[in-house]
């Protein structure tokens, strides 16, 4: 059975509560391997508190509750996703399902995830067709807006904890040269991974050579 996290959903109120708890979460061993239902059912849960964004509600799932990977594990796992072409959570679905229960699984991971959500932006698209002028609904739009923006700070910062707990230079430096690459630089995405991951590959192949 998997066992439940003890941090609450939002990192700030864990690490305010009990720094060390929180991060003595991320690190326990791993439950053992999901059913097919399980999957579907997880990734569905994801999928409908996904508010903004899946990728909070991904981590907290698979590392925190279910315990179906390290943050390790995790961070490799969606470092992977980014690099290969589509959505980053679709591919994490994916990914995740065919890692466990192979192409079963897979399917099992990208249905749940999918289907729950497109049959609700089925309904509000309709309704937001008829009601979408209204001003408190705007309102409301923005405020939901304010909230994933928090939870996609708060879930990168969290997922930025085992890097810097292995205090591998290269790896900040890595993760450095990439922020400002794209985020300050604007430098095409394509271009800078194209650099990076190579150089990064390398890099680490080289410094695990010499330490063995």
């Amino acid at each position: 059975m998997p066992v439940v996290g003890r941090g609450p959903p939002f990192y700030s109120f864990a690490m305010a509560r009990d720094p060390s708890a929180a991060l003595a979460d991320d690190d326990a061993p791993p439950a053992p391997r999901p059913e097919l239902g399980e999957l579907f059912i997880a990734f569905a849960k994801m999928s409908l508190a996904g508010f903004g964004g899946v990728l909070v509600w991904a981590r907290r799932g698979i590392v925190e509750k279910h315990r179906w990977m390290t943050a390790d594990e995790f961070n490799e796992t969606f470092a992977l996703c980014h690099f290969l072409p589509g959505p980053n959570i679709v591919n994490l679905s994916v990914v995740f399902g065919s890692r466990f229960r192979g192409i079963p699984g897979a399917l099992a991971a990208f249905t749940g995830l999918l289907a729950p959500p497109v049959l609700i932006v089925t309904a509000l698209a309709a309704l937001y067709a008829h009601y979408g002028e209204i001003d408190a609904l705007r309102r409301t739009l923005a405020g939901v807006a304010s909230v994933a923006i928090g939870l996609l700070f708060a879930v990168s910062f969290k997922m930025l904890l085992p890097l810097l707990r292995k205090r591998d230079p290269l790896a900040i430096a890595l993760l450095i040269a990439v922020f400002v690459a794209i985020g300050v630089l604007r430098l095409p995405l394509p271009m800078v991974l194209s650099v990076m991951v190579p150089l990064s590959m390398v890099s680490t192949y080289l410094m695990r050579r010499r330490a063995s």
